[in-house]
């Protein structure tokens, strides 16, 4: 089964390809679909943005699309930065810069009180334009400091106490077993093992 990404970020192609490690399952990026147009995300929700992708990728390409929307949550921040994660500390800001507005955020607040919530929704389109979602959490804490060089994003920063290791400390497979991501993605495959055998 050939699944369109609806993403043109081909990093994100391989890491969702390595995590989901079933070979009858084939993923290409959109634009490798050929989807070339640029999509605006402006839902209320992870689920609404996940699905505005997927479908707008989808109405040029058909068969089945996948797209993710994903983010950081922040209990004192009041759920902050949400679906504004890759972008709340301003377009073209890279992951340092994000992180230290988001210590400057939290500098009123006690730092055992800095938890926080990974949270991905993924919608996959059926070839007759049915939907599906996939939610995957995962809860921990944001570090004081940045630690470890595995990941991307905030993973340096989003501490896991019961490990006592941040995301960015965690070896690939291990990240996968218990990230945001790698939990959604179980449940779509174990709903997809329902149409095709592994």
């Amino acid at each position: 089964m050939q699944i369109i990404l609806a993403t043109a970020n081909e990093d994100k192609v391989r890491e969702i390809e390595e995590i989901i490690g079933r070979r009858d399952l084939h993923l290409v990026s959109m634009r490798q679909a050929g989807f070339t147009d640029d999509i605006e995300e402006n839902g209320d929700s992870f689920a609404a943005n996940a699905l505005i992708k997927a479908r707008a990728v989808h109405q040029i390409t058909g068969g089945y699309v996948l797209a993710d929307d994903s983010g950081l949550a922040i209990d004192p921040l009041d759920g902050a930065p949400g679906i504004y994660s890759a972008r709340f500390a301003g377009i073209d800001a890279d992951y340092p810069t994000k992180i230290n507005k988001l210590h400057d955020l939290l500098a009123p607040f006690p730092p055992e009180t800095w938890t926080a919530r990974f949270i991905c929704v993924m919608a996959l389109i059926l070839p007759d334009g049915r939907s599906e979602l996939f939610e995957g959490i995962c809860r921990g804490r944001i570090a004081q400091s940045a630690r470890g060089r595995n990941g991307f994003g905030y993973d340096p920063v989003f501490l896991l106490p019961e490990r006592g290791q941040t995301m960015a400390e965690l070896d690939p497979a291990e990240k996968h077993a218990i990230s945001h991501r790698g939990r959604a993605l179980k449940k779509l495959t174990d709903w997809l093992s329902g149409l095709t055998p592994e």
